[in-house]
């Protein structure tokens, strides 16, 4: 096997703000590593290391991609797709290693990396004889040229996808669910050719400022922005302050993205917590009541491009059978989510 070490040229971190390069590994950041201190709270910034969404591309004929990360001792998933589908999937086990058969053939590779736990890579192989280049999303693919094994690389071009940018918490980091390219980001962005960017922080989606302003800043197509339920749990506004903040975050992702479509979802459904008290003072219920007033206000006020979808409607009390435990979907519950999600998404791009 021929190794590739992890900071190599030829591989592309796509939906990765940052990679943070050692001597040793690599690891792809979901906020921006340089300007960490700014976005305070240990967990936030264990959540943004967390590679949720983040594919490792690279142009291939190779047979089987092996590789070998520096893990936390668990097994964590991983997912080889080309052309939209999941050709392989494999876990990386305790020691870091992992191996994936893939189909024959040249072919733009995406390897989905974990959406849980600590995953910093240090190399990736193919057998001896194969042809690696680099393909990036949207990236002219050359004719000729050498490669590291002095081969050369196929034509064509990889064009540019509609990008997608998802924001939200634990139900949109999706740890449930069956693998990292099934979470409901990554079915949505699979089943429309989107690129995606996938900001879900588990228990940290509590509207900072600072995030907004990375959505702000992120080439985007479309957003979809998964408000309320962290912000129920933690308490983290009052009655009095919740929908000033709730008005300020979706604002400043306006800021940087005039005229692109906006989907806001309010809280799923979590038949124990509808009417319950949370430690700020509002229910459940009261919170999804803010985010769509918030919706409806900034509407009123002429962002046409600011939709809503009630969560309840993407998944609701019918539906509780498939929460795992109250709260979080399993792995059918996160397909269900991008069934409506999903066709939610392509109106919103068709118009």
């Amino acid at each position: 096997m021929r190794e590739i070490r992890a900071d190599d040229d030829v591989l592309t971190w796509a939906g990765a703000l940052s990679v943070e390069h050692t001597p040793d590994w690599s690891r792809p950041w979901r906020l921006p590593h340089e300007r960490i201190a700014l976005f305070p709270g240990g967990e936030l910034r264990g959540r943004a290391a967390m590679p949720a969404g983040v594919r490792l591309v690279l142009g291939t004929d190779a047979r089987v991609l092996a590789g070998q990360a520096a893990v936390q001792g668990i097994e964590v998933p991983l997912d080889a797709v080309v052309d939209g589908a999941i050709v392989a999937s494999a876990p990386v086990g305790p020691d870091g290693r992992f191996a994936l058969d893939l189909p024959p053939g040249d072919k733009r590779l995406e390897l989905w990396l974990p959406q849980f736990g600590t995953f910093r890579l240090v190399s990736v192989a193919v057998e001896d004889g194969a042809r690696v280049w680099a393909a990036p999303e949207g990236g002219s693919v050359p004719d000729g040229g050498s490669v590291p094994d002095g081969g050369s690389r196929p034509g064509g071009e990889a064009p540019a996808r509609p990008r997608l940018v998802a924001y939200g918490s634990s139900l949109t980091q999706c740890r449930q669910a069956a693998s990292p390219a099934r979470t409901w980001p990554a079915l949505v962005a699979r089943e429309l050719g989107l690129d995606l960017t996938c900001l879900g922080f588990a228990g940290e989606a509590h509207l900072d400022p600072m995030v907004a302003r990375v959505v702000r800043d992120l080439p985007a197509d479309v957003v979809v922005a998964c408000l309320g339920i962290n912000v129920y749990g933690a308490g983290s506004y009052s009655e009095r302050s919740l929908l000033p903040a709730l008005l300020g975050f979706l604002s400043t992702v306006r800021d940087g993205h005039p005229g692109v479509p906006v989907l806001v979802v309010s809280p799923l459904t979590a038949p124990r917590r509808e009417d319950r008290l949370g430690r700020a003072g509002l229910t459940l219920a009261q919170v999804r009541e803010q985010v769509a007033d918030a919706v409806a206000l900034l509407a009123a006020h002429g962002d046409r491009d600011l939709h809503l979808l009630d969560g309840r409607n993407v998944l609701g009390p019918e539906h509780a059978y498939l929460l795992d435990d109250g709260l979080h979907p399993g792995p059918e519950g996160y397909e269900h989510m991008a069934s409506v999600i999903g066709p939610a998404v392509r109106e919103l791009l068709g118009r």
